[in-house]
């Protein structure tokens, strides 16, 4: 993607535009476009330091000069220092994140990327004429959740970065204080940290030659940038795992379910998807697989009533696609007998079914709207929608595998969903419930419709989601809750507990639109008209998404009126997951 003079000049909006790279080990470089850090993960090189996915922010920015003009800028208490972002002429995301400006008669590139699977970050010059460009390396040196001040020890415990460049080093030691990150102050935050640089690089730039600098605290040889992979796949202890989102997220459950068919399988990638899919059941406890891998590679975290129900989905996804048989009966099935048994039961935080209905209930905090301002404990209705998808799943691959207990599955699906429609169903406003007894309009029921497996009736689906699609709908997505509603929020911004209060209570989360043109082409048809209706949403949300935020990634959430600003992290995976599987399943010939 190209951006423009006229936008990278606009300061507003060339700050509120960012660039993302990575590098397969959950490591990255983000920035604005603009060349100002506002977030305290913005950096060059955050990255890991061992085999966990803890990261530090090592090396902040780079700060350039030529013949006294800067070429990037930073916030400082009331001033933007070096503006060069009045120099830009363009910058595009592709093969990397790069920028050119022009001073005078001179034309000058730089371009940022990783080096795969290596911790190591590469800035690279080149000019139409002969020239000095001085650069100023500033280390951060800290978590990458936390901010930093002035200290004795720079790197403390940490590696040192090293830099490899050919041009000549001038030392000049420093702290330079008070460097301000604007987007963590409108978060409510502390958004001031001390920088440290130990002198500055000075590069002889020979005309339209690359000259590098390679920042890293390992063994990294230059080298150009290479083909652009799938973000959000990574690598924890030897083992792939799905990132939820840059720069703030690691490894969840949930999202890792939900973002495989379409980050992973739609793509053919399935050895990947089956080692993801291992690598969360070996960790299952008490028939739950963790809701959340901790950074540090801590206890695992298990308060989610619904991963491991997306993981059923998940493996419906793989073995459709072709994966292989064998990991459904000798890994997976045996499993999942195991979980469901945990499930009937009861297991951690309150989560299991009802003998009076064998609906699946659960303590507070346990769906993915898991704010404490969206407790919904109870029987929320995804919950028991994805709870019958299981009992029906595990019905078909009984048969398949030639397992007595095919017909006692089919029977207790059959139990729940007749349970389902009776609990569930709200005649008064045509719709769902979003659990059990709560009319507030929400779009978890949408679910009780995506899922292939007959849990309402024809007329129950369509007004399910006329209801949705008349209250929720936005070209970015589905609302969370309903305009009309006392509690409805039409703008997430604030301190943590007012975010926390629009997160779920109208905010629009992207995700939800490959559920809802599942939903629609299930209630609707799949008709030539209803098709290219559904491939408009994707197409409207992938190109609003493009014009804010990070312009190569959809965000995890938007404000729920227009213009519907991105907000939340800005590179989700479960937001670009759901929009390429609907593609590909709807889109692309493959069904």
């Amino acid at each position: 993607m190209r951006i423009d003079r006229d936008t990278l000049r606009d300061f507003a909006r060339s700050s509120k535009l960012e660039w993302l790279e990575t590098n397969g080990t959950g490591a990255f470089a983000m920035g604005t476009v603009a060349g100002v850090n506002t977030r305290r993960y913005h950096a060059l090189l955050a990255a890991p330091v061992d085999r966990s996915l803890r990261r530090y922010v090592l090396l902040s920015r780079l700060e350039e000069e030529v013949n006294g003009a800067a070429l990037g800028a930073c916030q400082y208490p009331g001033v933007v220092a070096g503006q060069g972002y009045l120099l830009l002429e363009h910058f595009d995301s592709f093969p990397c994140a790069s920028w050119t400006w022009r001073i005078g008669d001179a034309t000058i590139e730089k371009q940022v990327y990783l080096i795969g699977r290596r911790q190591a970050v590469v800035a690279r010059y080149r000019a139409s004429r002969a020239l000095a460009i001085r650069v100023r390396p500033f280390l951060a040196y800290r978590d990458y959740h936390s901010l930093g001040r002035k200290r004795e020890d720079v790197f403390g415990a940490l590696p040192p970065l090293t830099f490899d460049h050919q041009g000549r080093f001038e030392p000049s030691a420093d702290w330079y204080y008070n460097v301000e990150y604007l987007d963590e102050l409108d978060r409510g935050l502390d958004f001031r940290e001390d920088l440290y640089t130990p002198g500055v690089i000075v590069l002889d730039v020979k005309p339209e030659e690359w000259s590098p600098v390679v920042a890293s605290i390992e063994p990294a040889s230059y080298s150009e940038p290479s083909h652009r992979a799938e973000p959000f796949t990574v690598t924890r202890a030897g083992r792939p795992t799905i990132l939820a989102g840059y720069p703030w997220f690691t490894d969840w459950g949930r999202d890792a379910m939900i973002s495989l068919p379409g980050l992973l399988i739609a793509a053919g990638r399935l050895d990947e998807a089956r080692a993801i899919l291992e690598g969360f059941l070996a960790h299952r406890d008490r028939g739950l697989i963790p809701n959340r891998f901790p950074d540090a590679g801590e206890t695992p975290q298990y308060n989610s009533a619904d991963a491991t129900l997306w993981m059923f989905q998940a493996v419906r996804a793989y073995l459709d696609a072709g994966g292989d048989r064998s990991f459904l009966r000798d890994v997976f099935y045996p499993a999942a007998k195991e979980i469901l048994d945990w499930h009937r039961r009861g297991t951690w935080f309150g989560i299991g079914a009802d003998p009076a209905d064998h609906l699946l209930r659960c303590g507070a905090q346990l769906t993915w709207m898991d704010t404490r301002y969206t407790p919904r404990a109870g029987k929320p209705v995804e919950i028991n929608a994805l709870w019958h998808g299981a009992l029906s799943l595990m019905a078909r691959w009984a048969g398949e595998l030639g397992d007595a207990r095919a017909r006692a599955f089919r029977e207790e699906a059959e139990t729940i969903r007749d349970s389902f429609r009776a609990k569930f169903w709200n005649p008064e406003r045509a719709c769902l419930y979003d659990c059990a007894g709560d009319p507030r309009l929400r779009p978890n029921q949408i679910f009780a419709v995506s899922l292939p497996f007959g849990l309402l009736e024809r007329r129950q689906q369509q007004a399910a989601v006329r209801a949705v699609h008349r209250e929720l709908l936005t070209p970015l997505g589905l609302r969370t809750l309903e305009p009309g509603d006392p509690d409805y929020k039409a703008r997430y911004a604030g301190g943590p507990d007012e975010r926390d209060a629009a997160y779920h209570q109208g905010t629009v989360w992207p995700w939800l639109m490959g559920p809802f043109v599942d939903a629609y082409l299930t209630a609707c048809g799949a008709s030539e008209k209803n098709l290219a209706y559904c491939r408009g949403l994707a197409g409207t949300l992938e190109a609003q998404a493009a014009r804010q935020g990070c312009p190569d990634s959809i965000a995890e959430i938007y404000d729920a009126e227009p213009p519907h600003r991105a907000r939340g992290c800005p590179a989700q995976a479960w937001s670009v997951a759901e929009i390429a599987r609907v593609k590909a399943a709807y889109f692309s010939g493959s069904k």
